[in-house]
């Protein structure tokens, strides 16, 4: 998938919550996403 531009639209995508559920960004349609990416605290490194 080639980057995208800034200020063109976000690619539908799923992704896993915190807890397990899985959410599509469609879900959010009009309203304001942040995406928060971090290691879990037991991974190593």
């Amino acid at each position: 998938m080639p980057l995208l531009e800034e200020g063109s639209q976000a690619p539908d995508f799923t992704a896993k919550t915190h807890d397990g559920r899985t959410v599509r960004l469609s879900d959010f349609k009009g309203k304001p996403v942040v995406l928060w990416f971090y290691p879990k605290a037991d991974t190593p490194g």
